[in-house]
């Protein structure tokens, strides 16, 4: 049985899912070339449908590519789905075909929930402006940004 919590939603749920992310971003190898990120996929009624974070399975993995494997493509529960991301979903890589971004927009997902806008150190992001152009519903939560900010200090300062 897939763990749950509270049905996501702007308040409560989406700070209770942001925290979830924020802890699994804890949980990612360190890197001098990376963000380290945690990502939930949360289905209507709060079960966890994907969870993962940066470089899990491999050194190339990014969180939200993580939490999206581990879902089925074809579950119709994606449709009214929230992806969580403790970081703004990357719109460019170079290690894989497709960035964060892309990868959602091939999902019916639709809504996305990230802390932290992705600073430009590695790349100019813009994610969250892509996913809100292809009709996706994106909420920042940048009150609850500092855990990650914390989470990447070794690459922040």
């Amino acid at each position: 049985m897939s763990p749950a919590g509270p049905p996501p939603a702007e308040g409560d749920g989406d700070t209770y899912w942001l925290h979830r992310t924020v802890e699994l971003s804890g949980l990612s190898p360190a890197s001098d070339t990376a963000f380290s990120v945690g990502a939930v996929v949360v289905a209507a009624d709060g079960t966890v449908l994907g969870e993962g974070y940066s470089r899990r399975d491999d050194p190339h993995d990014h969180a939200e590519e993580v939490a999206l494997r581990e879902v089925d493509p074809d579950d119709p529960r994606l449709a009214r789905a929230t992806l969580y991301s403790s970081l703004e979903p990357c719109s460019a890589r170079a290690s894989r075909p497709l960035a964060c971004t892309g990868l959602i927009l091939t999902t019916p997902v639709p809504r996305v929930v990230f802390a932290w806008r992705e600073p430009a150190l590695f790349v100019d992001c813009d994610g969250a402006e892509r996913l809100a152009a292809a009709g996706r519903t994106v909420v920042e939560r940048p009150d609850l940004a500092a855990g990650v900010r914390a989470a990447n200090a070794h690459l922040i300062g």
